[in-house]
């Protein structure tokens, strides 16, 4: 008989967001495996879900490239599923491990398209940085009828502001290098004056300060951007 395949959301950074599922199929699985730099940093959904992982657990560390324009890399997940595809059809569950939601820019979904069609496999939504994010910044993502627009941050300018300019409230994800395009973008709308940064939500070094008063040009990949319209806040 297969393993069961779960793809485990770990949460945006503290081990005390894992869900009480998480915590519980984390014990259970006979394989964790985990997405991690390919440079050997060490991996972030390993590093949160580290409080939660019994001693003795075999581990796959899925290397991943962190190269603009070379990710999500598809020999990567395709190697992998092989190696995860091995222990499934011995017998063996496998839990894998991603920050935040796993169908949230999740890279687990890459591996569930490989396999979910030939292993039993369950996802486990897990906190996402957006409701993190908000919380930490003590600002409600939307009110009343406003939408939520969710905008990775790499996209080309014009694509960018043209996405920007029709939403009621947006959040900007992957901001890294994009930083000053993104201030650009913002400041040309008329949004900057609303928009919060939040770096590193509920980890150590989180920093959260309305976007006008951050000064440096690049943000870590793990930063979001939110602002509503100002006449909609508090509506």
């Amino acid at each position: 008989m297969s393993g069961r395949l779960y793809g485990i959301g770990v949460g945006p950074g503290d081990p005390e967001l894992l869900t009480l599922k998480a915590v519980r199929l984390i014990a259970e699985a006979d394989v964790i495996a985990y997405p991690a730099p390919a440079d050997g940093t060490e991996s972030m959904a390993r590093m949160i879900a580290g409080p939660h992982i019994p001693d003795g657990k075999t581990e796959i560390v899925i290397e991943t490239p962190m190269i603009p324009g070379q990710f999500p890399a598809n020999d990567v997940y395709d190697r992998y599923a092989v190696e995860i595809a091995d222990h499934l059809n011995a017998g063996r569950s496998v839990a894998v491990l991603c920050e935040g939601d796993p169908f949230l820019y999740g890279s687990f979904m890459y591996l569930f398209g490989r396999l979910a069609a030939d292993f039993e496999s369950e996802v486990v939504p897990g906190v996402s940085s957006l409701g993190a994010c908000a919380a930490r910044a003590g600002q409600p993502l939307v009110s009343r009828n406003q939408v939520l627009t969710i905008v990775p941050a790499p996209l080309d300018e014009a694509e960018l502001e043209a996405r920007i300019a029709i939403a009621d409230a947006v959040a900007i994800m992957k901001v890294g290098r994009h930083l000053d395009k993104v201030r650009a973008v913002l400041g040309k709308l008329g949004r900057l004056e609303t928009a919060v940064y939040v770096e590193r939500a509920t980890l150590a070094g989180e920093r959260v300060l309305p976007l006008t008063e951050l000064k440096t040009e690049r943000a870590p990949y793990f930063s979001m951007i939110l602002a509503r319209r100002a006449e909609a806040v508090d509506a």
